[in-house]
């Protein structure tokens, strides 16, 4: 049976030490034992650490890229798509997924958690799990579900969870 594909969207700015850092190299490390491979931006920060750590784990670490910043990819990808564009990138990143984790993070970040969220509240791909990390997530999520629910629309496709332990168990719940 294929391996399935957690796609993680994260910030970059994250350095080894940082708790960020820490958390997505636990992450990716415990989901690549629990055999899943992983796909991330391909470069630094949470996407450097997730690479590590299912690397480390003895999974793949497929880094989606392109050439805007002039950064080189995570030395720890196992594979690299290369895409011309940003849309195209995240297109990639979300294509390659069976479910999502949205670690802390900017406007890319928020980017990639919204198009997912908007696919599968308009239903434009099929249901996969999406699970965001950390209280600013809460927070976002939280206020966009009470819109969302006024609006009539799908609510509850985003769940929110505190540790690594709590991400695996329900991705594991969920995809086998």
């Amino acid at each position: 049976m294929k391996k399935k594909t957690i796609t993680v969207f994260g910030s970059s700015l994250p350095v080894e030490g940082d708790d960020e850092f820490k958390f997505a190299y636990e992450l990716g490390k415990q989901l690549a034992k629990n055999n899943f491979n992983l796909c991330t931006g391909g470069y630094r920060g949470i996407m450097h650490a997730v690479s590590k750590g299912a690397n480390e784990g003895g999974g793949e670490a497929i880094g989606i890229t392109v050439d805007l910043w002039g950064v080189k990819p995570s030395e720890y990808l196992t594979s690299e798509i290369f895409c011309k564009t940003l849309p195209e990138r995240i297109e990639k990143l979300i294509g390659k997924g069976d479910g999502y984790v949205i670690l802390q993070g900017g406007t890319g970040a928020l980017l990639e958690l919204a198009f997912v969220w908007e696919m599968l509240n308009k239903k434009l791909m099929e249901r996969k799990p999406v699970v965001c990390h950390s209280n600013m997530w809460k927070e976002i999520v939280s206020v966009m579900e009470k819109q969302i629910e006024k609006e009539g629309r799908i609510t509850g496709l985003i769940k929110n969870f505190e540790s690594v332990e709590e991400i695996v168990k329900y991705l594991l719940m969920q995809l086998n």
